[in-house]
């Protein structure tokens, strides 16, 4: 797992992306889910908390690589993308991004797909750029942001690409509280500690019913198909 290390503090593990800008690739996108095997593997209480390092939580797909490839395995790959986030939605502990830094693109829907949000207080923002990039969001990533966000705040943060500070995250309801740097994970860890004992056969039941339509747009025969 190179590009994540999972650790643990008491029953809450912490998985930490250390590949930089956490861009996703196949390797990346496999050591999350050996570490998200680990943690699900697990016996007795636990919950996630996924952080990254330095300025930066995810800057999303790793677009050097991607324009690289086919179409067809282009699509392929974002599928697999689409996957790790339907994972994360119905995985069967407590989630929480403590966002370190920026969260940009797939790294913000990476965020949404956590059952809460712990963000820096001092630098780093939360943006969806698709509109400037001249990207379209595929039906699974639609969701999962219409899904996660205010409807106004889903409009604006789609049709401006506007850059959410901490302060404006928190009063839009993107993210649930804002901490010092040194304080986002110790805060994600203790907002996770007390749903750490909560059955994971129930989490995992909760979520699905809550999130079922989600779920089928980002595993379903038309999660990557870009809505017309």
């Amino acid at each position: 797992m190179g590009d994540v290390e999972l650790s643990r503090d008491g029953d809450v593990f912490i998985l930490q992306m250390k590949s930089g800008e956490n861009r996703f690739n196949p390797g990346f996108i496999a050591a999350m889910n050996e570490a998200l095997d680990e943690v699900e593997n697990s016996r007795g209480a636990a919950a996630l908390v996924t952080t990254g390092e330095g300025k930066f939580y995810s800057n999303g797909l790793d677009l050097d690589w991607l324009t690289t490839q086919e179409h067809g395995a282009s699509m392929q790959f974002i599928g697999t993308v689409l996957a790790l986030f339907a994972r994360l939605v119905a995985f069967p502990v407590a989630t929480c991004a403590a966002m370190n830094g920026h969260a940009f693109a797939g790294g913000a829907m990476l965020t949404l797909a956590h059952d809460w949000r712990v963000m820096r207080s001092d630098r780093g923002y939360f943006c969806l750029p698709e509109i400037d990039l001249g990207m379209p969001l595929v039906l699974g990533m639609r969701t999962l942001i219409k899904e996660k966000l205010d409807g106004r705040v889903f409009r604006d943060a789609i049709l401006t690409g506007a850059r959410f500070s901490a302060e404006d995250s928190l009063r839009l309801g993107i993210v649930d509280a804002i901490e010092s740097e040194a304080g986002v994970v110790p805060a994600a860890v203790e907002r996770l500690r007390p749903l750490a004992a909560k059955s994971r056969d129930a989490c995992r039941v909760l979520k699905r019913g809550m999130y079922g339509e989600l779920l089928e747009d980002l595993t379903g025969p038309k999660a990557v198909s870009i809505p017309s």
